[in-house]
């Protein structure tokens, strides 16, 4: 992992939900950064999500720093969606759990990037911030098809529902993409407890204001202030050194 980097993150339950169904990872030596969003029955959610978390872990330590590949990544996503699939199948009162995920897997002057559902990966750089990732989810695809405005799926009836998770089946589509990075790239992985709220303009705001640790408070904070109605997590990692301009 490129040591010139700074990462923080932040999860709450929000302000309905009685449990936190999110996990999180941040590099602790394994060189990884991920969120997933649990559903399922009761406390379900919970349990495929940190199963996904565990595994993408382990699946990066052994990889021990080294770089890997398109392939290798998917790989991870996939044996760890078969285990959160067994187990869905092996307790009935998982039955139906699944979740989504996003991580980021650092190397030297570049990251690999992996993703199933609707939670997000966002990359500020110039100034800008893109999302990086394509939801997942039935609204998501209505725009990408001209059926419905991107207003309209703000609150449109279907909006939570997504169309590829893990657990769900034996098998799964990943996206995943190698991404070139460049000194003081800003990234940001969050859950749609995130991502409802905020306009891209305002997560740019607040990356370009703010350090990981104060960025993550905040967003957390606004949109705690919007309703907060589902758990929210945010995961930002600075690359150091002087930003594009």
């Amino acid at each position: 992992m490129n040591a010139a980097i700074t990462v923080a993150a932040k999860t709450h339950c929000g302000r309905v939900r009685p449990i936190n169904e999110d996990s999180y990872l941040v590099p602790e030596g394994d060189s990884l950064a991920l969120v997933a969003d649990g559903m399922g029955g009761h406390r379900a959610g919970e349990v495929a999500s940190s199963m996904a978390a565990e595994a993408i872990r382990l699946s990066a330590r052994k990889a021990a720093g080294r770089d890997i590949s398109v392939k290798t990544a998917v790989s991870w996503v996939r044996q760890a969606n078969r285990a959160i699939y067994r187990a869905a199948n092996e307790d009935l009162s998982r039955s139906g759990m699944g979740t989504t995920l996003t991580f980021l897997y650092f190397m030297q002057g570049h990251v690999m990037l992996a993703h199933v559902g609707d939670s997000r990966c966002y990359l500020m750089r110039g100034g800008e911030v893109y999302q990086i990732t394509k939801d997942h989810s039935l609204v998501a695809e209505l725009v990408r098809k001209g059926e419905i405005t991107e207003e309209e799926a703000k609150d449109h009836p279907y909006r939570n529902i997504i169309t590829r998770a893990l657990g769900t089946d034996d098998t799964v589509a990943v996206d995943a993409q190698d991404v070139d990075t460049r000194p003081g790239d800003v990234f940001l992985l969050c859950t749609d407890g995130l991502s409802n709220y905020l306009e891209t303009s305002e997560i740019r705001d607040i990356l370009a204001e703010s350090p990981p640790q104060e960025a993550c408070e905040r967003l957390v904070d606004l949109a705690l202030d919007r309703g907060g109605r589902d758990n929210i997590t945010v995961v930002v990692a600075r690359l150091e050194g002087e930003a594009e301009r």
